[in-house]
């Protein structure tokens, strides 16, 4: 099962490698591979084993022949606010898996959410998931909470081949700048500082943060939001609740790695006191540039919290308020390894060798069906 299909040799989704021509190269198409704004799909994509070959989507391949389409955030399209505009993606979505299926490929769908988190459309939303779940032909769940809730969610899943295979770290992706990170950014040295870093949405529970860290009595302590908004009432929500303490920075703004990486570095406990999480990259980037990280006890965390260790990671339960900040801030500031060790399932090479297994698996089972 974990081994790639044997093709027959008039497949034209496969090519041959100039290098290698009795060696097949298993065509991907892949939506998306470039993100202009998380280095995870290109990680991915980029550290695939040679013999599969990935291909950015376009509109215009769908007439092309591939083995394996490959999605993720599929729901995405149901955050676009306009009710017509987010139905019209929805059916092209459906379009084009439906003709990219006629010519043979297999649809896999790495599970990021089992629903949309904006929640704008819900009768829009369950019809998409009703049609989308049939189509699936094997699914990658970033950890094994997640494929459990995703069976939970859809129990058609069950039928069909899958697999756990974790977001990978972002140590080679962030410039390393601990030292001299706090005079980048004009920190006093003695703050014990609490950082939010990643997009700014309702669900993330930054104005609960906010709340509760104006309560915190810890000296010298501060809190930093970093991160860019998808709204502006939710955006004047969190600086109304700022307003009134001094110790609280907001910076609205998509920062390039350079600034992002200081932010983390200077931070002694990166905050992410999400209502509802599967995954996090945010709670990655930050392991990946050493810095402990209080989570809430959902998805999962308690994976996270395993692998890495008592150390850097610390969960909660509940609504977050200022004594478990001010004990998680007690226990960040203590010493500790100034490495995160990376477990080795972390690892972009073992993540793009174990990637291009399963598409050889879904292939397989479905050619044997």
């Amino acid at each position: 099962m974990r081994e790639f299909a044997r093709h027959r040799s008039a497949d034209s989704t496969l090519l041959h490698s100039p290098m290698n021509p009795e060696h097949p190269i298993m065509r991907v198409l892949a939506w998306p591979i470039q993100s202009p704004t998380n280095p995870y799909t290109p990680l991915l994509y980029s550290n695939l084993d040679p013999g599969v070959q990935a291909e950015e989507f376009s509109a215009g391949k769908v007439l092309e022949k591939y083995s394996v389409w490959h999605v993720h955030w599929p729901e995405a399209l149901l955050n676009i606010r306009n009710p017509v505009l987010a139905a019209s993606k929805v059916a092209g979505l459906f379009a084009a898996v439906d003709c990219l299926q006629m010519r043979g490929a297999k649809l896999v769908w790495t599970i990021h959410n089992c629903s949309s988190h904006e929640k704008l459309h819900p009768s829009l939303e369950a019809w998409f998931w009703r049609q989308f779940i049939p189509r699936v032909d094997g699914i990658i769940s970033l950890s094994s909470a997640g494929l459990s809730n995703a069976l939970e969610s859809f129990p058609a899943l069950r039928k069909i081949p899958q697999a756990v295979i974790p977001h990978g770290h972002y140590r080679n992706e962030y410039p390393q700048v601990s030292l001299g990170a706090r005079k980048m950014l004009g920190i006093h040295s003695e703050a014990k500082m609490l950082l939010f870093v990643g997009a700014v949405r309702s669900y993330k529970n930054v104005e609960m943060l906010v709340r509760a860290f104006r309560e915190v009595t810890t000296r010298d302590a501060i809190l930093h939001v970093v991160g860019s908004p998808n709204s502006a009432k939710l955006a004047q929500s969190i600086l109304g609740q700022a307003s009134s303490d001094d110790r609280v920075s907001v910076l609205f703004e998509f920062v390039e790695p350079e600034v992002l990486s200081a932010h983390v570095s200077a931070a002694d406990l990166v905050v992410l006191p999400y209502r509802e999480i599967l995954n996090s990259g945010s709670a990655l980037l930050a392991l990946s540039l050493n810095r402990p990280i209080l989570v809430p006890d959902l998805g999962a965390m308690g994976e996270l919290k395993a692998d890495f260790g008592d150390e850097w990671v610390r969960t909660f339960s509940g609504e977050l308020d200022k004594a478990i900040l001010e004990r998680a801030l007690d226990w960040a500031v203590r010493n500790r390894s100034s490495i995160c060790q990376m477990p080795e399932k972390y690892e972009w090479q073992s993540i793009g060798r174990e990637t291009a297994r399963f598409y050889g698996t879904v292939v397989s089972e479905n050619l044997s069906q």
